[in-house]
C-alpha cells in the first residue's frame, strides 16, 4: 500500500541452464559500457559516417556533462553535428483526472520527440525534470524513457537520435539497470549528487567514511565507479558483457503492472498477472510529491520558516524493518512468537504465530491473496488424515553452507531433519567426513542432500557416495546469476579442512555454472552425479523467473530426478541488496509456471517438484501443493527457530546469536537445539492436516496440483491491486493435458546399464576386496562418459577419501574417451588413455590418477604430428580436483584447473582462464596460456614455461604476482613433476626441458597468489617461532 517507484516493478532476468552469466570482476576483459550513440548510418555501405557518433564511456553522466549537452542548440552545436532538444518530463499536479493526465503527458513528450527527430533532425534528446515544483510532478523517468523509445521505433527514428535523462528519481543501481534497459543511452542522477553533497554537509559521509574526510567530487566519483560496476553485475547475469548489447533489449518481467501502462511504456515486457494501471501510479506520484512539497508549505509561499519545519522524508522500511513502514515476513513480533512457541512447545503461541504471518502474507505475497475453495460436505475428520509422521519427510532445509553459517547451527539442522526423515542439505561448502557416521545417541549431523555449486568446495567421491541427492544449483533465490565470496575471515581452520583450502584466505564462488553453456552440459553433469552415487538422486535448482516451466522441462529431458523452484525474496543476508530484492520472482509464478509445463509436455511424472522461498505457516505449504509441489524447504523459519533475530549482518560475521558467524566467541552464544526444529516443523504438519481435513484429503499426494481448489479474495484489493489477474495460477494442469500424472509416479532412466563402469569393477574385484593390484586394458570411444566414477563410488564406499594406494587400479584406455574422464576420480586408481579425451576431464579428482597422451599410430600417420602442439583434452579439465595427479601430452581447452584445490597437474597448454579461481594444488604448464590466466585464484601455486616471454600479458594481475622459482626445493618438486610427465607421457617438450634444465628453469614463470604466499609466510614464521621456543625451554 506504500507509494512505490515504478522501478520497483520490475525484476531482473536472469540465465540459468540456456547460458553461463559472467564474472564481471575477474572476466572484466569482456566488459565494457562504453557506447557510440546518436545517429547511425547505413549499415550497408561502408564509410566515414559510421565515425560521427558520440562515444559514452561511462553511461552514468556528471552533471557537467548533462549542462554541456543541454547547452547546445541547433544555433550553437558541437561540431556543427551535435545539438539536443530538453523534453519536459513533468504534469499538472492540480489536474482533475491524475491517471488521465500522466497518459496525456506522456503522449506529449513522444509527440514532442517524434517532431524533434523527424523534422528537427536532433541527435540528442534529453528528458528532464529541471520543471518539477510544487504545482509540476515528474513523469517517473522510466516510464518517459520507455514511451519515447517504443514510439520513436515504432515511427522507424529510434536510430536517428540518442536519448538522455537528466533525473530526480533515479538514485540505485536497479534504476540504471532499467533505464538502460528501456532505451537509455545514458543518465545524470541529478538528486543522488545532490544527496550526496547533503550527506557531506551534514558529516554522515565522514562518519560512513571512516572519520575521514572526502570532497564532493570524489564522493560523486565513487558514486559513478560503484553504480557502473553495479551494472556491470547486473548485465552478467544474463550472460550479456556490453552494455550496447543489454541497452534496449528489456532484460526484465513486470510483476504488478498492468497491461494499460506496459503497452505504452514497455512495449513486448512480460506482466503477466498485470496490476497497477496509469491511475494508480499516478496515485502513488501524487502522494510521494506531496511527501517532497507538504501541503503547509505550499500554503506559505515556500518561506524560510516553513522550509525549515518541512518534515523529513519517511523511511519507508525496504531493507530494514521499520514500524509503519513496508511489511516484512519477519518482524519482531512474528519472530518473538516462534521462538517462544518452539521452545516452550505452546501451542497457543504457534496459534499467535500463525495468525500473525498468514496477516502478514496478505500484504506481501501473491499466496496472501488467495483463499481456499472450502465444499464442507466434502470435509473429513482430522483423525482419518495421514499422521504428521509422514508429512514431515516432506520438509527439506536450505542449502546453507557450513561457512555461511556456524558448524552449530549447521549441525543441529542436520540432527533436526533425521530425526524427522527430512532433509537437510549442506549448502556449497561441503561436509566434514566425520558427520558420515552415526552418534553414539543415535543422532546423526549427516545432510542427507549433498549440493554442487560452482564452487564445488569439498565436492569428492566420498561427499557424494554419502548422498541421499546430490544438487546441482545453477541459481540462488537471494542472488541467482551470481557467484559468491567467503571472506578470509570468515576461513577459519575448520572452514579450510572441510573446503580443502587455507585458512585465512578468502574463497570465490564463480557465477553458476563455470561448466555449463547449454542444457547438454547440465545434461552431462547429472549423467555424472548419477554415476557417482547410482542409488540416490540428482536434484537441479532453480529460480523463479519467466520461463523457468520451460527450463524445467529440459531439465526434466535431461534425466534429473528432482526440480527446486526457489522464489526470488528468500536466501542469505550475505547477498548484495540489488540481488535480493530486483532479481528472482515469487515462486507462486515459478511453481505454477513449472507445473503447467511439465503437465504439457508429459514430464511432471518423472520428477519431484520442490518449492522453496520464505514459508511461513502451513497455509502456505498447502497452497504450494495445490499449485504442483510435492517437497518444501525451508531456510530462513528453521534458523530463526534456532534463535536468528534477523540483524542482517550475515556478511560481517558478527551475528550475535551465534549461527551466521565463525567467531568462537559468538558461536559460544548459541543456544539453538534441534528440539527447535524438530517442534516447528511438527506444528506446521498439525497444521496442514487440518487444511486437509477440511478441504477433503485424506493423503497428502491427493491434493497435488489442484489448484482448482483456490480462489482469489478480491476483497484483498486496494486502489494497486485491484487490477492483478490472477489466473496465470490457477490454471491447472490437468486441463492442458488429461493424460499426464500431476505428481511424481515413475523414475528416470540414466541409461547405466551400458557403462563401461561395470566391467571395470568385474575386473577391480580383487583390489577393493583385499587391495592386490589390478590391471586392465580396454578401447574407449566418446560413447563412453564419465569412466572411473561408478568404480570411485566403490572405493570411495569402502574407503572414504584415504582410497587405496596409488595405482592400486590401473586402467589403459585406447581411443578417445568421452566427457568427463575420471570425474571424483577415487584415490588409488590410474586411469591411462592412449588417444585423446573430451571436455571435463578430471573434474573433482579425489585423489586418483590420469595420464592422456596421443595414440602412437598418430605419430606413425602424421610424421611431422607435434603432441604439444595440439589439443589432447578439452575445455574444464581439473574443475573442482581435490587431490590426485594429472598428466596430459598436449594442450587443454579452456577454463583449464578452475577451481583446483589440491591436484597437481602436469600440461603443455592451456586456453583461456586457466587456474580461475584456484585455491590450492600445483599445475606446471609447460607451454602457452590463453588470456585472462589466474583470475580470482586465491591459492596453490602456477609455473608457466614463458621462453617467449609473452605470459604477463595474459595473466591477470589482481590477485597474484610473478615470481621466479628460487629455493632448492620449489626447483626440486618442480622437476620432480615434469619427470613424472615425462615417464607417463613421454613427452619431448618434458624431456627437452630436462635435458636443458639450468637453462630452461629461468623461464618459468612463478604464478603466487598475494594472500596464499602472507598466509603461508605467516604460517612459517610460526612454526619457527614454536621452534625456537621449544629449543631454548630444551636449554
Amino acid at each position: 500500500r506504500n507509494p512505490k517507484n515504478i522501478f520497483e516493478y520490475f525484476k531482473q532476468l536472469f540465465a540459468q541452464v540456456t547460458n553461463p552469466p559472467i564474472d564481471p570482476i575477474r572476466e572484466d576483459i569482456v566488459m565494457s559500457l562504453m557506447c557510440p550513440v546518436g545517429p547511425e548510418a547505413n549499415l550497408l555501405e561502408v564509410g566515414p559516417e559510421h565515425a560521427r557518433r558520440l562515444v559514452v564511456t561511462n553511461p552514468i553522466l556528471t552533471e557537467a556533462e548533462m549542462d554541456a549537452l543541454k547547452a547546445t542548440s541547433a544555433a550553437n552545436s558541437f561540431r556543427g553535428r551535435w545539438h539536443t532538444t530538453v523534453l519536459d518530463c513533468t504534469f499538472d499536479r492540480d489536474a482533475a483526472d491524475s491517471g488521465e493526465a500522466l497518459r496525456t503527458a506522456i503522449d506529449r513528450l513522444c509527440a514532442e520527440a517524434t517532431a524533434a527527430v523527424r523534422d528537427g533532425k536532433v541527435p540528442a534528446l534529453v528528458l528532464s525534470h529541471d520543471a518539477v515544483s510544487e504545482d509540476r510532478v515528474p513523469i517517473p523517468s522510466l516510464m518517459a524513457v520507455g514511451a519515447v523509445h517504443q514510439h520513436l521505433i515504432k515511427e522507424k527514428l529510434r536510430t536517428q537520435t540518442s536519448l538522455f535523462v537528466d533525473s530526480g528519481d533515479a538514485r540505485e543501481v536497479h534504476d540504471f539497470a532499467t533505464l538502460f534497459g528501456f532505451g537509455s543511452d545514458g543518465v545524470c542522477p541529478r538528486m543522488a549528487y545532490n544527496a550526496l553533497r547533503d550527506l557531506n554537509r551534514s558529516g554522515r559521509l565522514y562518519a560512513m567514511n571512516y572519520r575521514q574526510h572526502i570532497e564532493d567530487d570524489k564522493a560523486i566519483e565513487n558514486y559513478r565507479k560503484a553504480a557502473g560496476l553495479g551494472i556491470k553485475k547486473v548485465m552478467s547475469k544474463m550472460g550479456i558483457s556490453t552494455l550496447a548489447s543489454y541497452k534496449g533489449a528489456q532484460i526484465f518481467e513486470a510483476v504488478g503492472l498492468a497491461h494499460e501502462v506496459v503497452d505504452v511504456c514497455f512495449t513486448g515486457t512480460t506482466s503477466r498477472i498485470q496490476g497497477a494501471g496509469f491511475a494508480a501510479v499516478a496515485e502513488d506520484l501524487l502522494t510521494m510529491h506531496t511527501q517532497a512539497f507538504p501541503h503547509t508549505l505550499r500554503e506559505s509561499g515556500g518561506s524560510a520558516a516553513a522550509r525549515a519545519h518541512t518534515p523529513l522524508l519517511p523511511n519507508p522500511g525496504d531493507y530494514h524493518y521499520r514500524h509503519g513502514g513496508e511489511a516484512h515476513y519477519n518482524d519482531p513480533a512474528s519472530m518473538a512468537e516462534l521462538q517462544y512457541a518452539v521452545r516452550e512447545h505452546d501451542p497457543a503461541a504457534w496459534e499467535r504465530y500463525r495468525k500473525h504471518s498468514i496477516e502478514a502474507n496478505k500484504r506481501i505475497s501473491l499466496r496472501g491473496l488467495l483463499d481456499f475453495d472450502v465444499d464442507p460436505a466434502t470435509s473429513v475428520s482430522v483423525d482419518d488424515v495421514e499422521p504428521a509422521s509422514e508429512i514431515v519427510k516432506r520438509f527439506v532445509t536450505g542449502a546453507m553452507s557450513l561457512g555461511s553459517i556456524s558448524a552449530e547451527s549447521h549441525e543441529a539442522l542436520g540432527i533436526a531433519m533425521n530425526r524427522l526423515g527430512g532433509r537437510s542439505n549442506t549448502g556449497e561448502g561441503g561436509e566434514d567426513p566425520v558427520r558420515f557416521s552415526t552418534m553414539a545417541n543415535g543422532d546423526s549431523k549427516r545432510s542427507a542432500i549433498k549440493q554442487v555449486a560452482s564452487g564445488r568446495f569439498g565436492v569428492t567421491a566420498e561427499y557424494l557416495a554419502n548422498s541421499d541427492q546430490v544438487q546441482i544449483k545453477m541459481a540462488q533465490g537471494a542472488k541467482p546469476g551470481e557467484g559468491g565470496e567467503l571472506p578470509g575471515h570468515k576461513v577459519s581452520t575448520e572452514i579450510a579442512r572441510v573446503r580443502g583450502t587455507t585458512p585465512g584466505v578468502g574463497l570465490i564462488s564463480p557465477p553458476p555454472h563455470h561448466d555449463i553453456y547449454s542444457i547438454e552440459d547440465l545434461a552431462q553433469l547429472i549423467h555424472d552425479l548419477k554415476k557417482s552415487n547410482v542409488d540416490g538422486t540428482v536434484s537441479v535448482k532453480l529460480v523463479s523467473e519467466v520461463g523457468v516451466g520451460i527450463v524445467a522441462a529440459g531439465v526434466a529431458k535431461a534425466k534429473a530426478d528432482h526440480i527446486v523452484i526457489s522464489g526470488g525474496d528468500g536466501g542469505t543476508g550475505a547477498a548484495a541488496w540489488t540481488g535480493i530484492h530486483r532479481a528472482g520472482i515469487p515462486w507462486e509464478l515459478g511453481v505454477a509456471e513449472a507445473q503447467q509445463t511439465l503437465m504439457v509436455n508429459d514430464l511432471r511424472s518423472r520428477v519431484r517438484l520442490q518449492a522453496d522461498g520464505q514459508m511461513k505457516n502451513g497455509r502456505d505449504v498447502v497452497i504450494a501443493a495445490l499449485m504442483g509441489a510435492e517437497e518444501f524447504g525451508f531456510s530462513t523459519t528453521p534458523l530463526i527457530a534456532l534463535g536468528c533475530i534477523m540483524m542482517r549482518k550475515c556478511h560481517l560475521n558478527t551475528c550475535p546469536v551465534g549461527i551466521a558467524t565463525q567467531d568462537p566467541e559468538l558461536r559460544a552464544k548459541f543456544t539453538g537445539q534441534p528440539e527447535h526444529v524438530v517442534n516447528f516443523f511438527y506444528f506446521l504438519a498439525e497444521e496442514i492436516r487440518a487444511y486437509m481435513a477440511l478441504l477433503g484429503y485424506r493423503r497428502f499426494d491427493e491434493m497435488i496440483g489442484r489448484v482448482d481448489r483456490l480462489k482469489v479474495n478480491e476483497e484483498l484489493f486496494h486502489y494497486k491491486s485491484q487490477g492483478l489477474d490472477l489466473s496465470p495460477l490457477l490454471q491447472p494442469g490437468t486441463e492442458l493435458n488429461p493424460e499426464a500424472f500431476p505428481w511424481h509416479n515413475q523414475t528416470q532412466d540414466h541409461g547405466l546399464d551400458a557403462a563401461l563402469d561395470h566391467t571395470l569393477i568385474a575386473h577391480a574385484e580383487k583390489a577393493l576386496t583385499s587391495g592386490q593390484r589390478v590391471y586392465y586394458e580396454s578401447s574407449v570411444n566418446n560413447l563412453d562418459r564419465t569412466v572411473g566414477t561408478m568404480l570411485s563410488n566403490r572405493v570411495a564406499t569402502l574407503y572414504g577419501n584415504a582410497g587405496l594406494p596409488d595405482d592400486t587400479i590401473h586402467i589403459k584406455l585406447n581411443g578417445s574417451a568421452g566427457q568427463s574422464l575420471g570425474f571424483v576420480l577415487a584415490k588409488g586408481i590410474t586411469l591411462e588413455v592412449e588417444g585423446d579425451a573430451n571436455d571435463g576431464v578430471g573434474k573433482g579428482l579425489s585423489g586418483g590418477r590420469i595420464i592422456v597422451y596421443p595414440h602412437q599410430v598418430t605419430f606413425d600417420r602424421q610424421k611431422d604430428f607435434i603432441a604439444e602442439d595440439n589439443v589432447i583434452v578439452g575445455n574444464v579439465a581439473c574443475y573442482g580436483a581435490t587431490s590426485g595427479e594429472v598428466f596430459f601430452r598436449g594442450k587443454a581447452g579452456e577454463r583449464f584447473c578452475v577451481r583446483n584445490s589440491g591436484a597437481h597437474a602436469v600440461v603443455e597448454g592451456v586456453g583461456d582462464h586457466g587456474c580461475e579461481y584456484m585455491t590450492g594444488g600445483r599445475v606446471v604448464i609447460l607451454g602457452d596460456t590463453g588470456r585472462n590466466f589466474a583470475a580470482g585464484m586465491s591459492g596453490g601455486v602456477a609455473y608457466v614455461y614463458d621462453p617467449k616471454n609473452q605470459f604477463e600479458s595474459r595473466c591477470n594481475p589482481e590477485m597474484v604476482g610473478l615470481e621466479r622459482v628460487e629455493t632448492a626445493e620449489e626447483e626440486e618438486a618442480v622437476r620432480a613433476m615434469i619427470e613424472k610427465h615425462r615417464r607417463f607421457t613421454g613427452s619431448a617438450v618434458a624431456k627437452e626441458v630436462l635435458e636443458n634444465w639450468s637453462t630452461a628453469l629461468p623461464h618459468f614463470v612463478k604464478v603466487y597468489p598475494h594472500d596464499y604466499k602472507r598466509v603461508i609466510e605467516e604460517q612459517a614464521k610460526a612454526a619457527e617461532q614454536v621452534e625456537e621456543a621449544a629449543a631454548a625451554a630444551a636449554m
